[in-house]
């Protein structure tokens, strides 16, 4: 029904549509700007961080790694050293995917703003060459992003489901994709 609604609006008042699209960001910004996605969106400096609740202050990951221009540590430590295919039992210990690695640098997220996050989002030059669409199905499918709301003991998860998050982008995108000035 939320759809429905949000379709009528996009046709028949789009100044209304633009600011749900608007809120359906927030909603988005608030899960690409938390700790369990901020840590591995980072710079070139190829370091994953430490934040988020339980943490103290962020910091770049406590094993002083540097996972290189090829993102999972292939020149110094690889990433699944310690990263295995599942999370650690102990409380935060070494969280684990299929695949552990930094995303790309060009999707840098760590303390950025969200409108830069947003242009970003929508840019295949920086977003894997993905659609909306894409995104939406990224977020669905990838073991690794999935575990974001799956990240072991002692750890929050990120917002939401990721059910509901990629919900959100389909609307967002169905809405006009508007980002924040």
């Amino acid at each position: 029904m939320k759809r429905t609604i949000l379709l009528y609006l996009v046709i028949a008042a789009p100044a209304l549509a633009q600011d749900d699209g608007l809120a359906l960001w927030e909603r988005i910004y608030e899960v690409f700007s938390h700790p369990r996605c901020v840590n591995c969106h980072v710079p070139a400096d190829n370091r994953p961080r430490w934040s988020g609740p339980g943490y103290g202050e962020a910091r770049a990951h406590g094993m002083n790694i540097d996972a290189g221009p090829d993102r999972i540590g292939a020149m110094t430590l690889v990433c699944n050293t310690c990263h295995t295919q599942q999370n650690s039992s102990l409380p935060h210990g070494p969280p684990g995917a299929f695949i552990w690695a930094l995303a790309p640098v060009q999707m840098d997220w760590w303390e950025k703003s969200s409108a830069y996050i947003c242009a970003q989002i929508k840019d295949p030059a920086r977003n894997g060459g993905r659609d909306l669409e894409g995104i939406a199905s990224h977020l669905e499918h990838d073991a690794l992003v999935r575990w974001g709301w799956e990240p072991g003991p002692g750890r929050e998860p990120a917002p939401y489901s990721v059910e509901e998050v990629a919900g959100f982008v389909r609307a967002w995108a169905e809405a006009g994709a508007a980002c924040p000035e």
